[in-house]
């Protein structure tokens, strides 16, 4: 079987090219060449000039001199690791064939498995959009494919959709059917008695107004699109489900947020619960038994065992959220749970297809009740990634289940007891990837969603190729920045999430933490989630790190023995213009700046007495 590997790599091919001398071309020295060539000889002046005017004007090409047709001979290869996968948000299967089913991935597009994950196929990189809110299948028509773009998520890094698709044959084409500023998808259901009546919980850009906010109901399959529940310019609809016994009674999640460079505004007074019995043509909010104060982000689900039950999981202020159980189809409803966690990045309750009381929540470790919600147990997750996003329960075995995380796909036969990892979905997020001067190949090196950093090589002389031993962690975490030491290729620094910096040593295996701390009586630093790094092109053992100050190191960071954590590195805040990098105090995990470095040159390679722009975007 033929893995598909995660990182995809340009190979370059370098052609030698003629470059004309700046003099002009000489003419041929045969003084009988106008002789040979009578018809070029006779030509008249006038004749000359109308050839010349009919001559088209030749392209000017762009400066720079590149273009798109510059790499259009390149072939992308995989490299890999196939050792992790990428954050999963939805799973869509075929109820008549439970070998078939669909991914849907914040960062990676669309994959089908006819064959239970033994092999996969990218049905959508061909669309407008890479990252993924959901996925489901038309029930009365398998082959027929729908896709909100755009992942459910408020995070740091998140990435935004152009709309709602549909395929009509399983994936192998695609069209685009409107609503593409909505941005982020929650969720897309499909009336079981009406295949064309199709609604969409549209959440609206995540850094701004408007777009296309709110509940979307199409009644001639996704032709045209009616908004028939509407908040304001700052609050979408999060999730929205349909009553399986009676699917003119709906039920809807409003959700208020707005993120910015320096927080994440996750809630307000305009988050709620809404009811519709009349297919959504009139709507009324939830009131009885649920928080009073401002609320967030809320995930629903309505028992397929017993339609009236409702739960929602509710992020509320002063910390009135939690699990919520209504009996009554949403009429009245009842705390049943404290737990409220991380919802702007999980905030989804699934519902047993069998048992009323036991339910499931997203969370970092998924947790199962099985009393309504009273209890919640952490589910055994043994060589399984955790921080879970979307979970299908087999209707016919509810020991069965399909589990996607930030770690990629799993599968359990035995009710968590044991977990089966889909190691060849290729879709692990790189944040961002630097090479290495090593030889004969070089090494890339980057940092990964939740998923640590990683090196391997571009090639290898392995019969086999590139394979998973040939890829190395080089820290811990969420990875993002690497940079390799071009002199000594053995030296790579990588980090984590709030500026925790390495310097790992390929030949040992060594791994010296160098992040600057403050001094005594100083306040302390703000990191942000990706800190900036880079070595300096002038001096290959001189790094600089920034948090809300800038350091520089001269000596690779400084490890001084006895105190590794406290690197000799100087304080160059003052050479960043003004206070624009520091991120605001008390936004705690939601900080979110991304700083670059780019240390300046003047005439002849010299660094301009340690000039350095730091750039905000």
């Amino acid at each position: 079987m033929k893995l598909r590997l995660s990182i995809l790599l340009i190979a370059f091919s370098f052609f030698h090219v003629s470059i004309a001398a700046q003099t002009a071309a000489p003419v041929s020295t045969d003084k009988d060449a106008d002789k040979k060539n009578p018809s070029v000889a006779k030509t008249p002046k006038k004749d000359q000039k109308k050839q010349e005017q009919k001559e088209e004007p030749k392209k000017e090409e762009k400066k720079g001199g590149m273009t798109a047709e510059t790499f259009a001979g390149l072939k992308f290869r995989l490299i890999g690791p196939a050792v992790a996968s990428g954050r999963v948000m939805s799973i869509a299967v075929n109820p008549k064939n439970k070998f078939e089913y669909y991914v849907g991935v914040a960062s990676g597009g669309v994959w089908k498995t006819v064959n239970d994950g033994t092999t996969w196929t990218p049905v959508f990189d061909g669309e407008g959009s890479y990252s993924i809110g959901w996925v489901t299948l038309d029930p009365n028509d398998s082959s027929v494919v729908w896709v909100g773009s755009g992942e459910s998520n408020s995070q740091r890094s998140v990435s935004y959709g152009d709309g709602i698709y549909r395929s009509e044959d399983g994936g192998k084409s695609w069209q685009n059917l409107g609503l593409k500023k909505s941005e982020h998808v929650g969720r897309v259901v499909i009336d079981p008695r009406d295949s064309k009546v199709v609604y969409v919980a549209a959440e609206g850009p995540l850094w701004g107004p408007g777009g296309d906010r709110g509940l979307y109901k199409s009644a001639d399959g996704g032709q045209t699109w009616k908004a028939v529940l509407t908040i304001s310019e700052n609050t979408g609809v999060v999730d929205v489900q349909l009553d399986p016994a009676n699917p003119d009674i709906m039920y809807a999640a409003a959700y208020q947020r707005r993120r910015h460079v320096f927080t994440l505004i996750d809630g307000g007074p305009e988050s709620a619960i809404y009811k519709s019995i009349d297919a959504g043509a009139t709507w009324k909010k939830l009131k009885s038994g649920l928080p009073t104060v401002d609320m967030g982000r809320i995930g629903l689900a309505v028992s397929p065992a017993d339609s009236n039950v409702v739960y929602a999981t509710i992020e509320a202020a002063d910390g009135k959220g939690g699990i919520f159980r209504s009996s009554d189809k949403g009429a009245t409803w009842e705390r049943r749970n404290e737990v409220d966690q991380g919802a702007m990045y999980y905030s989804r309750v699934v519902a047993d297809p069998k048992n009323a009381d036991r339910i499931f929540v997203m969370n970092v470790q998924l947790r199962e009740s099985l009393d309504s919600g009273k209890t919640l147990r952490k589910v055994n997750e043994v060589n399984h990634h955790g921080d879970n996003h979307a979970i299908w329960i087999d209707p016919d075995d509810t020991k069965h289940w399909l589990l996607g995380s930030d770690g990629g796909m799993y599968e359990t036969w035995d009710d968590a007891k044991s977990w089966q990892f889909k190691a060849n979905l290729p879709t692990v997020q790189f944040y961002d990837v630097a090479v290495d001067n090593a030889t004969p190949f070089y090494h890339v090196c980057g940092g990964t969603q939740d998923n640590f950093s990683w090196c391997g090589p571009a090639r290898t002389r392995n019969v086999n190729g590139i394979v998973n031993s040939d890829w190395y962690v080089t820290t811990g975490g969420d990875g993002f920045h690497s940079q390799v030491d071009p002199v000594d290729a053995n030296t790579v620094y990588s980090e984590s999430q709030y500026g925790v910096l390495v310097r790992y040593d390929k030949a040992t295996g060594q791994e010296l933490v160098l992040q600057p701390l403050e001094g005594k009586g100083e306040a302390p630093l703000r990191w942000n989630w990706d800190s900036p790094i880079i070595i300096s092109p002038h001096e290959h053992t001189r790094l600089y790190f920034a948090a809300n100050k800038l350091f520089r190191s001269d000596d690779r960071g400084g490890y001084v023995e006895g105190d590794q954590r406290r690197p000799d590195a100087a304080d160059r805040s003052q050479q960043a213009a003004g206070d624009g990098q520091s991120v605001g105090a008390g936004c705690g995990r939601e900080k979110s700046v991304d700083f670059v470095l780019r240390e300046h040159c003047g005439a002849g390679g010299i660094s301009e007495k340690g000039r350095l722009d730091l750039c905000r975007h």
